[in-house]
């Protein structure tokens, strides 16, 4: 019960955010805006952290890993897709970065040494061929000239960091890390990073004090950082990252469903037979009693016990 809340909530909000991403770009540079998010979500986490007295030492060694987690998962991941948009679709975006389901299958045999199952596999290639046919109008009116090949490059290049953050979240939580507190940091560390991305730029630091962009990064950061990373990432450590990833089939979903009301999106023939495709992979991918084996590979300890 609990994984099902987790995933039903990870996709509801990561569903919606991209109202929120809109109104980010424009007037503030894109990776001040992804410090911002990730310095207020790690303030609400820290606060939260406090009041509950959680414990907050942790080791050097476990520190280097969550400060790995928070540049792969709350930096430059973000700072990648942020830069990608400005070239390519939100649909097209949504597209390449359905690839993670592969890319954390692969990631967590080479560095976790967990299985890679067959059903598990066959389920992501149906959902991401349904995600295909769901944005086949959008795709089909793309001239794949330079800049759409370099913002698809920048996609791909983000969806693999964060794959590899996802790793390190099952890492962690393996070494029984709290998924709260390695949050907390990470995000903090995440926030710095896109900082001194900033300063070494040349950028200015503004804000836009508008309404629109302080209410998003309320959203963003609350919603879409503190509370869905918070479900998204328990599901990885619960279920394994490729089963989790496959709710980023989902989002789309939620966000093409959001579109009708607001944007008035007309729904077609291809993007209904996308949804039945990616809902019958969801079941394919998820339909499991037992729980997702995870172990350490040799190297991972390995790399562990010398830090």
């Amino acid at each position: 019960m609990a994984n099902l809340l987790f995933y039903t909530v990870t996709i509801l909000i990561w569903g919606s955010t991209w109202l929120g991403i809109k109104f980010q770009l424009g007037n503030v540079e894109p990776a001040l805006s992804v410090a911002y998010r990730f310095a207020l979500a790690a303030l609400i986490l820290f606060v939260w952290c406090l009041f509950r007295r959680l414990p907050m030492r942790f080791s050097k060694g476990d520190h280097l890993y969550i400060a790995m987690q928070g540049v792969f998962l709350f930096a430059f991941n973000y700072l990648l897709f942020y830069l990608a948009e400005l070239q390519i679709t939100s649909g097209l975006a949504a597209v390449v970065f359905s690839t993670i389901v592969v890319m954390n299958l692969l990631n967590g045999r080479l560095f976790l040494g967990t299985t890679i199952e067959l059903k598990v596999l066959f389920g992501g290639a149906l959902g991401m061929f349904g995600l295909v046919l769901l944005f086949w109008p959008e795709m089909a009116a793309v001239n794949f000239s330079g800049p759409v090949i370099v913002g698809m490059l920048l996609s791909f290049a983000a969806t693999y960091l964060a794959s590899l953050g996802n790793i390190i979240s099952a890492r962690n939580q393996h070494r029984k890390l709290p998924v709260v507190q390695t949050n907390a940091y990470g995000m903090a560390y995440g926030s710095l990073c896109m900082v001194l991305v900033v300063m070494v730029s040349g950028a200015p630091i503004t804000i836009d004090l508008t309404a629109p962009y302080l209410l998003s990064l309320a959203y963003l950061a609350l919603f879409g950082s503190v509370i869905a990373f918070g479900c998204y990432l328990s599901l990885v450590g619960r279920i394994g990252p490729g089963r989790a990833a496959y709710a980023t089939l989902l989002f789309p979903v939620v966000a093409l469903a959001l579109s009708t009301i607001w944007e008035d999106y007309h729904w077609s023939l291809s993007g209904v037979c996308g949804i039945l495709l990616i809902l019958c992979g969801n079941y394919l991918a998820l339909a499991k009693k037992k729980m997702y084996p995870l172990r350490e590979s040799p190297q991972l300890t390995k790399a562990s016990a010398d830090v």
